[in-house]
């Protein structure tokens, strides 16, 4: 929740015939698979699968180097998004809900000075500070750090446990530093709409822009894994039925991140093998220009 102080499956002839029969795969005993290592053949699901010279291979035998002629270092196992499968696959999912946690910690001893100074606020004159203050001010900073801030203990506590139960499996997936390249890209993303559509004396803070970003990336791999994508289009529905409904919601915030996260998440779980980095920092680096076009525009706007 972004807020403002006072925010197919596949056609029916490819699915499985028999979707039941299927074992699951022995890392998500949850997901069912067709898919075998080669080496020893245990089920593997997509986020397991490591292309081998013949068919697929699990992490295990990846790690190992089972039967591959190689050191165990010369393959490493990958996301499905070619990411390096980490050993605690939550480690930046913590580390940024530690940082939201600590931010506000601050905020609460430090009171509303540390909240002013760092808040999303276009332009505006702050009495605390007998100035004007905004990133129109020579202050993009804001743009970043309001990422981390949060108003109350319901609304951190809201946007932390969508973190931890949208971002964790997210993050398994695509991989650590593709994971926080897509988080920073849609909550710049959202940052900079705000920016340039709400009005320039409203300030805003949350971690709600990436977090919608990641709900976007999340429907995008789910729809790639052909997995049931009903749930998590219920939870997008009913955190946008919150956005424009709540008062006090920066939802241009949400609106950005989704579509960052979107696009970001395509490109992260499409790219094509051979040109994958490439294409998906690419797309991250487009993202951020337009992220810039817009504050540059916003700011022309209100010099």
């Amino acid at each position: 929740m972004e807020q403002a102080p006072g925010s197919p499956q596949g056609p029916e002839e490819q699915r499985p015939q028999d979707a039941q029969s299927l074992p699951g795969c022995y890392r998500h005993p949850d997901r069912e698979t067709g898919v075998r290592c080669t080496r020893c053949e245990r089920p593997i699901c997509p986020e397991c699968m490591v292309s081998a010279s013949v068919g697929f291979q699990c992490p295990e035998c990846v790690r190992d180097g089972s039967g591959t002629g190689h050191t165990p270092t010369a393959a490493q196992p990958r996301t499905i998004a070619g990411g390096t499968v980490a050993a605690d696959p939550r480690l930046a999912t913590k580390i940024l809900i530690g940082l939201c946690v600590a931010f506000y910690l601050v905020q609460q001893v430090v009171g509303d000075s540390f909240t002013e100074r760092l808040e999303l606020l276009g332009q505006a004159y702050v009495p605390q500070f007998g100035s004007v203050e905004g990133i129109a001010e020579g202050q993009p900073y804001r743009l970043l750090t309001a990422m981390f801030l949060h108003a109350s203990v319901i609304h951190i506590l809201f946007n932390m446990m969508s973190l931890w139960w949208i971002g964790g499996p997210l993050e398994a997936a695509l991989g650590r530093a593709r994971y926080l390249a897509l988080y920073f890209v849609s909550g710049l993303a959202g940052s900079a709409l705000t920016y340039l559509i709400a009005a320039p004396n409203q300030p805003s803070l949350g971690a709600s822009g990436a977090i919608f970003g990641l709900f976007g990336a999340t429907a995008v791999l789910m729809r790639r894994l052909r997995y049931d994508m009903r749930p998590v289009i219920a939870l997008l529905v009913i955190n946008l039925i919150f956005t424009f409904g709540w008062a006090n919601i920066a939802w241009q915030a949400h609106i950005g991140g989704l579509v960052a996260g979107v696009i970001t998440g395509y490109a992260m779980v499409h790219a094509p093998r051979e040109r994958r980095a490439l294409i998906q920092y690419g797309t991250c680096a487009v993202v951020l220009v337009v992220v810039v076009v817009l504050t540059l525009i916003r700011t022309a706007q209100l010099s």
